[in-house]
């Protein structure tokens, strides 16, 4: 069992380093150069590199969610629901598994399908028609879904190395009903807007990279206190 665990946290991490890798670059090099680029670099670019990249991207999260799953899942039998649970282990790895499954759907049901109309709006272009009227709501929405799992990444990354690496950080409180409720609506607001949110001409926290940033560094430190307060 001690050599499955460790593959399978070898595959874990080798998929997690792809999956998010990815993901820094969309948001941090891909989005601002495509909106400094002219017309005919960006549709280029959609057609030929943006579709290797979403391969990678979306198969880095599916293997980095398989391995955490069956991770989880014998940790968990190992130690039983009881003792897991009411474990600093248990608790953290919860809560970063919770947003990295959030995660992972934003990938599959959120990005690559409004990516897809992106490509294929992109493809007709380049083939001398007219730019699909679906597309330019359906990069926004990607767009959005993405910077959304990028502020998640940072909490998310947090918790996991704490489950192993910050073992006294859950105390002796008995309110730890109260913060899976807190984390939960917070995290259920953060991923509504990612659904139906809409942005206009006001500037919001995830219109840019360092606002994404720092939305992801601030939800951290709120689940940060929250959990040592309440767990």
């Amino acid at each position: 069992m001690e050599a499955v665990l460790f593959f399978l946290r070898w595959i874990h991490f080798l998929a997690g380093i792809t999956w998010i890798g990815i993901l820094y670059y969309f948001n941090f090099v891909q989005t601002p150069f495509f909106a400094e680029t002219d017309a005919a670099v960006r549709t280029g670019a959609v057609q030929k590199l943006v579709p290797r990249a979403l391969w990678w991207f979306r198969w880095g999260a599916m293997f980095t969610f398989l391995a955490g799953i069956l991770i989880y899942l014998i940790r968990l039998h190992e130690m039983g629901g009881g003792l897991f649970f009411n474990s600093s282990y248990g608790a953290t790895i919860t809560i970063g598994g919770l947003m990295g499954t959030i995660m992972l759907l934003n990938v599959w049901l959120v990005i690559w399908p409004k990516q897809q109309i992106v490509i294929a709006s992109a493809n007709q272009v380049a083939q001398g028609g007219q730019a699909l009227p679906a597309a330019a709501a359906a990069g926004r929405r990607a767009a959005l879904a993405s910077r959304t799992n990028t502020v998640f990444s940072i909490p998310m990354l947090f918790f996991m190395g704490a489950a192993s690496h910050y073992t006294s950080l859950m105390g002796q409180s008995g309110a730890r009903g109260v913060f899976w409720l807190l984390a939960l609506v917070i995290i259920g607001l953060v991923e509504l807007n990612a659904l139906v949110g809409t942005q206009g001409g006001t500037k919001k926290p995830l219109d840019s990279v360092s606002g994404a940033l720092w939305f992801g560094f601030i939800l951290t430190a709120i689940f940060y206190l929250l959990f040592l307060v309440l767990t």
